[in-house]
């Protein structure tokens, strides 16, 4: 199968943002098996199960992650052979639903080094009055606990969601994100899959750019809801995590991290 490896500057803006975003990649055909597959549901699977054995060869689901730009996203962010965790198909009845509370999808994660990937797929068009998936980007490497967010109604610079059929977002477990009301007349569905990895997240997407000074400006990037203190962090965790995934542990933006850890005169 082959697929389209993410460029460095796509994955340094997965770790600034906390999401990709694949416009209409999915065929049209697909796209409208997957409304009677999604309405049927979706057999549930054990957490961890090899993505082979959760989705057997010629399931939609299958046939839906090997798209070739969606399974090449997907091995840029996780490598080869990840395992399914769960995943769920979301419905919203039309003029109906809750806006959900502004939310991440675990409890703390302490990882600095690695992530889960959240698949979002929307076989139709989601228009504004559908609601669709609100995020914050920029916010995934804050660490929460689950919904402690939830009091937070908006925030500048919050996305949502209107896109085309057929389209997907590849999100790091942590992005603060919530359902939004459907105040339309017509069903909407999402299908979520939430992967772990199985290998380290190291240099796994196509590293020709990885010089390339535009990496260092995606991972620069300020949000308009970041305080201006407490915010730039952000940018110094996101330091840490390209460091992990590059295997480049002098990498740096504006010296930040070195001056963190100079410590003269100690041995290593």
């Amino acid at each position: 199968m082959e697929t389209t490896l993410l460029t460095s500057v796509e994955v340094a803006g997965f770790v600034a943002r906390g999401f990709t975003r694949l416009d209409a990649v999915v065929p049209p055909g697909l796209n409208e098996e997957a409304l009677d597959v999604l309405a049927a549901g979706i057999p549930p699977v054990a957490y961890g199960t090899p993505l082979p054995l959760a989705f057997p060869a010629g399931s939609f689901a299958r046939r839906l992650v090997e798209v070739p730009r969606v399974a090449g996203a997907l091995h840029s962010l996780l490598g080869p052979g990840p395992t399914v965790d769960h995943h769920h198909v979301h419905l919203r009845e039309p003029g109906g639903g809750d806006a959900q509370p502004l939310h991440g999808d675990a409890i703390i994660d302490t990882r600095a080094d690695a992530f889960d990937v959240q698949l979002m797929y929307y076989p139709h068009e989601v228009t504004a009055d559908m609601g669709g998936t609100l995020l914050v980007p920029g916010s995934h490497l804050r660490r929460t606990n689950e919904s402690d967010t939830g009091r937070y109604q908006n925030l500048r610079g919050q996305i949502r969601l209107t896109c085309p059929a057929g389209t997907v977002l590849l999100l790091h477990h942590g992005i603060w994100h919530g359902g939004r009301r459907n105040d339309s007349d017509r069903l909407r569905y999402m299908f979520k899959i939430r992967f772990n990895p199985a290998v380290p997240q190291v240099r796994l997407w196509d590293t020709a750019d990885l010089g390339d000074p535009a990496v260092a400006e995606q991972l620069s990037e300020s949000f308009p809801w970041y305080e201006t203190a407490t915010g730039r962090l952000e940018i110094y965790n996101r330091i840490g995590l390209w460091r992990a995934m590059t295997g480049d542990d002098t990498f740096d933006v504006d010296h930040w991290a070195t001056r963190v850890a100079n410590r003269p005169g100690r041995s290593a």
